[in-house]
């Protein structure tokens, strides 16, 4: 089989490897798509180093189809039988610290991740193994796999907005316009919510196709009186930081409305710091929260809400690549040639 494997920090390979071997209680996977974010690139470039092992097949936006059982499971009752396609929800969680305990299992003490511990989806196949059975998730109805692939992305975003005062009366501030942020745009829209969207000039027809009423490219200050005037002076109820830039902390500050949430929903560069005035939320009684990969509930939500078409995240795909174009696959996601970038491997027809 084909995959793309990472050697070195910075030196991402493609080459022909063995089928994997099967164990009685693992599962094999026929890959059919994986889209690229911002961290694969990091990784295939060396810039993130942390928790990837060496040699491992990078991809964790991953949409497949079970090919084949190890002996010791039985179809449509351990696993999804053969032929059914599935996504794959990267987190393989320990199940017994702490957090796991207390149903945090996104932030694991002990996470392993396909894609950076474990192999991931920039394969022909991927080997499951059986304490990752739980990661395979079936569809309600087929759907186009880099569709299926943003189940990923997807959970992620859910987790965040379903611990926030989202519904049809929220005014919903959403800081930065790249995939992650115009999925913010759909799950706020979809709640009914008045959605404000912030980012790139290049991005706000995207915003709105995505469901943002209103977009800017406004910065700073300027930033602040359109958000004031958009919300009546009142400040929008939820503001969500969909950009790791800490410059945004003090600004979505002042953007929420007294009594408002701010979610820190991107990842921070590491050693980032960020400002914020005290006083605007010690008397605006402002609540700041955080959110972090996805439980295999939260997985299993945006499987439904897109293989049921509750969600609509195609416009989302622009650019498609086979396996052997992996590299220009990463020069569009490093270029932001488009939103959401495929990969599409040959899956078992390859082998």
């Amino acid at each position: 089989m084909l995959a793309a494997s990472l050697h070195s920090p910075g030196a991402l390979t493609l080459e022909e490897r063995p089928i994997p071997k099967l164990g009685p209680r693992d599962v094999l996977l026929s890959v059919e798509a994986t889209t690229l974010c911002g961290t694969d690139l990091r990784i295939a470039t060396g810039q993130k180093t942390n928790g990837v092992r060496r040699g491992v097949v990078l991809g964790h936006e991953i949409a497949a189809r079970v090919w084949r059982l190890g002996d010791g499971l039985t179809a449509n009752i351990d696993v999804p039988a053969p032929g059914t396609q599935v996504g794959l929800a990267p987190e393989i969680a320990c199940g017994h610290c702490e957090p796991c305990a207390s149903g945090r299992s996104n932030v694991c003490a002990n996470m392993r991740l396909f894609g950076t511990g474990v192999d991931g989806g920039l394969a022909d196949l991927i080997l499951v193994p059986e304490a990752a059975l739980a990661c395979i998730t079936p569809v309600a109805a087929e759907i186009a796999p880099p569709l299926l692939a943003l189940a990923e992305p997807l959970s992620c975003c859910m987790r965040a907005t379903t611990r926030l005062p989202i519904d049809s009366h929220a005014r919903i501030l959403i800081l930065g316009t790249g995939p992650i942020g115009l999925i913010h745009c759909a799950l706020a829209a979809d709640a009914g919510a008045h959605v404000m969207a912030c980012g790139r000039a290049a991005r706000l027809e995207p915003a709105r196709t995505m469901g943002a009423q209103v977009t800017t490219d406004a910065q700073g200050d300027t930033l602040v009186d359109e958000v004031l005037e958009w919300s009546n002076g009142m400040g929008a109820d939820v503001v969500i930081i969909a950009v790791g830039d800490p410059g945004l902390v003090p600004i979505a500050a002042q953007c929420a409305r007294i009594g408002g949430h701010i979610s820190f929903f991107a990842g921070f560069p590491a050693g980032a710091v960020a400002s914020i005035d005290p006083n605007l939320v010690h008397y605006r009684e402002l609540t700041i929260s955080g959110s972090a990969n996805a439980t295999l509930d939260d997985y299993a939500g945006a499987v439904e809400a897109l293989s049921s078409g509750r969600v609509d995240l195609s416009a989302l795909i622009t650019h498609e690549y086979a396996l052997t174009q992996v590299s220009s696959a990463l020069d569009a996601v490093r270029t932001r040639a488009g939103l959401k970038i495929a990969v599409r491997p040959k899956g078992a027809t390859a082998n």
